[in-house]
């Protein structure tokens, strides 16, 4: 399979996964509602206007916008510049333009997934949050493997 639509498919698969499942919370919970899935997972309904966690709401959706923007576009600067790490960059990618999409068409981001163990409680998110999440991990990874490697 060809890069470009190895990296498209990756990409397609995150974003319409993210926008289907978001849009299914938004037409099915009403703001603040929580369903029980386990007793360590919830299903709930949130609108974040802000950046990861909820923080740095003051600065507006249009800040958000624009660094999402250029985050994307740096991250297709990586890839054409790249030889490696291209599943990673296409969840980051993927995950970045899932709630850019938000961004655009809700005015926040919605988010839907409310983790917890024992007293140890994970703010919500989504699944482009967890997309870029895993994504970041394993391109850092990837990269410092590489470097370990080159310099054995």
């Amino acid at each position: 399979m060809k890069r470009t639509t190895y990296v498209l498919l990756i990409v397609t698969l995150v974003i319409a996964i993210d926008q289907i499942t978001k849009y299914l919370i938004v037409t099915y919970l009403n703001l603040s509602d929580s369903v029980k899935i386990f007793s360590f997972l919830h299903l709930v309904s949130i609108r974040n206007t802000g950046a990861a966690f909820g923080m740095f709401k003051s600065l507006g959706n249009v800040f958000f916008i624009i660094v999402s923007v250029i985050a994307i576009l740096f991250v297709l600067w990586l890839m054409v510049r790249g030889k490696e790490g291209y599943f990673s960059l296409s969840l980051i990618l993927g995950g970045a333009t899932g709630n850019l999409i938000d961004r655009i068409v809700y005015g926040h981001v919605v988010d839907f997934i409310d983790l917890s163990i024992g007293k140890f409680h994970w703010y919500a998110f989504n699944i482009a949050d967890s997309a870029l999440t895993v994504g970041v991990i394993m391109f850092f990874l990837g990269s410092t493997l590489l470097k370990h490697r080159a310099k054995h």
